[in-house]
């Protein structure tokens, strides 16, 4: 079962110990328009074949631009056997929006 996080409360669990992974599932030229801080940036196409970055035991939430590829990505971990992982709702544009005006919105 894939959560759902909001980018306010991402940005509270982010600022605590242990915080989760960040795993930003958007294409190369888009992190260069508006980058998630300390985000792993592994474009969507490129999970299956970089899955063993993960840790599986991790909590990780993914991340694009709106929230609709990265939903995808997070309901393929969660087939894959990653137990602790959701997706965050809005994705960067949500974030630029409600959290950090300072990332750019494209």
């Amino acid at each position: 079962m894939v959560s759902e996080i909001s980018v306010t409360d991402l940005s509270r669990r982010i600022a605590e110990p242990n915080a989760p992974v960040v795993l930003d599932v958007r294409e190369p030229q888009e992190i260069a328009i508006a980058r998630f801080p300390g985000a792993l940036e592994i474009p969507m196409q490129s999970v299956p074949s970089r899955i063993a970055e993960l840790d599986p035991n991790a909590e990780v939430f993914v991340l694009c631009h709106h929230g609709m590829r990265s939903a995808h990505v997070a309901e393929y971990l969660a087939e894959q056997g990653f137990t602790r992982v959701g997706n965050v709702t809005g994705g960067i544009d949500a974030w630029a929006l409600m959290v950090d005006p300072s990332v750019p919105r494209y």
